[in-house]
């Protein structure tokens, strides 16, 4: 009783020292506040929730499976129905801080088919509905904006429709027509589509939705549309971009897929459907070439102008022409008479040499022309077009069943028909690779797949390490702390043992008499002061268990 009244004072003390102390030094007073004997007994218990609230948090952010947008942008009265579809159907959903409805990432593909099936959300009405919305007196300028926000909404649906595009927005840029403008601006768009996840947009897909736009709107040409996806990429071309090397790549593909064709046709009805496979590469020589050729023949000369004159005696030897123009001059001449040499004749000698007689009548004397002549020329134009085949490869996988190979006899007439199928030309280098091998089945590929890609394993290790975090933070954190204050709580809550004087050995002489005499005590809380303190003080307990048989006896 004397220590319990002794240590009164200082705890009273100890308790007025913060009302007493100012609010000058924050760190001080809350130091003070620590080393209160309440704040020090609560203090386990705080920390106690906080690693329990802690555990419950990486629980939750661990266990929680991540979450999708659902819908994003809706009308208030569409979230509403829809949150109320999702509730009905038990799908968890929540609205984030930007509006959208998610739901977790397992439950997206069922909760829209749920959602599609009731026709949900109920999307604002678009396309013509808009021009059954106009009211009655608006202006010309409302009327046209309300025309070309019906043919965008229309067309974006058109869009839609093909199945790998997810949706589609569509900007239409119509100048309005006018007489009095000289230089018109043609209408041009814009077309933004979102595609299906793991989804691309082919060449001949582009062109279309590019002749669809350009065909929908008047005086639209398909060089002023422009289509983007989702990620900012630009899908189409304008003008010649990149028109000559993708009609190159274009023009080899449908050689090949030509092939690959003829060996598919080929090969089926003998091995069947899935049991082999065939792969072509072509290079194919797609510059076009032209060559001009002339040639000559110098041998068959021809004429082709001739320009002179020629001078001669007169046949009868008479004068020249004269006379009174009019009279003789008309006169026909007369007949000629052949004269018949005489036999035995000199032989005539050249004229001009001497003895020569007189050049004969009208005999040509001299001529002076000039001719032209033009030798024989062919022109020849040579024209080779693109699409000669310089190299072919081609290779064939055929499917082998487990213990039956295929034989060497089967696999080279196999090689002999896929290289007549293909026109296989040993001058250009071509080759053809025919080979037996062992399929790879979908059930095998995933029995390769590493555990730990498959789905399963980020659910179980996710829950896995939620479990282990909880269980660390209850037996490194909580349970220490528990214990703390429960013994904290057994030592306050322990009676003060009623001490008397001691003897010269240190031993409390009341304690056999009053403890264990069982003055107003009971005999469950006699049995727990001994064992207490029989436990903590030993030799003591064994002294007095002595002191009483000595009193016992006698």
């Amino acid at each position: 009783m004397e220590n319990a009244i002794a240590t009164a004072p200082a705890s009273t003390e100890a308790l007025a020292t913060p009302a007493t102390a100012g609010f000058a030094n924050p760190v001080k007073q809350m130091g003070s506040l620590l080393a209160q004997p309440a704040v020090k007994r609560s203090l386990p218990m705080v920390l106690m929730f906080g690693l329990i609230g802690a555990a419950a948090l990486a629980w939750m952010s661990f266990a929680t499976p991540p979450q999708r947008v659902l819908f994003a942008n809706l009308p208030e009265s569409d979230k509403a129905a829809v949150a109320q579809a999702l509730d009905a159907a038990s799908i968890a959903n929540r609205i984030d801080n930007a509006g959208s409805i998610t739901v977790n990432e397992d439950d997206y593909h069922k909760a829209r088919m749920l959602l599609a099936g009731q026709d949900l959300p109920k999307a604002a009405p678009g396309g013509y509905a808009l021009l059954d919305q106009l009211p009655m007196g608006v202006s010309r300028a409302v009327e046209g904006e309300r025309l070309r926000q019906a043919r965008e909404t229309e067309l974006a649906r058109s869009i839609a429709e093909i199945d790998t595009v997810a949706e589609a927005r569509v900007h239409l840029a119509t100048p309005e027509a006018s007489v009095f403008v000289r230089d018109k601006a043609e209408p041009s768009a814009s077309v933004i589509v979102k595609l299906q996840p793991g989804r691309t947009l082919a060449d001949a897909q582009v062109r279309s939705i590019v002749n669809l736009v350009a065909s929908s709107v008047p005086g639209m040409k398909p060089e002023a549309v422009t289509i983007v996806d989702q990620m900012g990429a630009l899908l189409s071309k304008s003008g010649t971009e990149g028109s000559a090397g993708d009609a190159r790549i274009d023009f080899q593909r449908r050689v090949e897929d030509k092939y690959r064709q003829q060996l598919v046709q080929l090969l089926t009805p003998l091995l069947g459907a899935g049991n082999f496979t065939a792969e072509v590469q072509a290079e194919v020589d797609l510059d076009e070439s032209q060559a001009t050729r002339e040639s000559y023949d110098k041998q068959g000369a021809v004429m082709r102008a001739e320009q002179g004159s020629w001078t001669g005696s007169p046949r009868d030897g008479s004068a020249a022409p004269g006379g009174i123009p009019g009279a003789l001059s008309n006169v026909p001449p007369p007949p000629a008479k052949a004269e018949t040499p005489a036999a035995g004749a000199a032989t005539a000698t050249a004229p001009g040499q001497p003895g020569a007689p007189a050049a004969a009548p009208g005999m040509k004397q001299s001529d002076s022309f000039a001719r032209t002549y033009d030798t024989g020329k062919e022109i020849s134009v040579t024209r080779a077009a693109p699409g000669e085949i310089k190299r072919l490869s081609v290779a064939v996988l055929l499917r082998e069943e487990p213990g039956k190979p295929r034989g060497q006899v089967e696999i080279k007439q196999i090689d002999d028909l896929v290289k007549a199928a293909v026109g296989f030309n040993a001058t250009r280098q071509d080759q053809v690779t025919v080979v037996s091998r062992k399929f790879t089945t979908s059930q095998d590929a995933e029995d390769a797949t590493p555990f730990y890609e498959s789905g399963w394993f980020a659910m179980v290790a996710r829950n896995v390490t939620a479990v282990l975090i909880a269980l660390l933070v209850l037996l490194l954190g909580v349970r220490p702390l528990a214990k703390a204050l429960l013994k904290r709580r057994e030592d306050v809550a322990k009676p003060a043992l009623p001490m008397g004087a001691a003897d010269g050995a240190g031993i409390p002489q009341p304690m056999s008499a009053a403890m264990l005499a069982g003055g107003g005590v009971s005999l469950g809380d006699r049995v727990g002061l001994v064992r207490d303190f029989t436990r903590e003080n030993p030799a003591r307990a064994a002294l007095a268990v002595r002191d009483m048989i000595k009193t016992e006896g006698h």
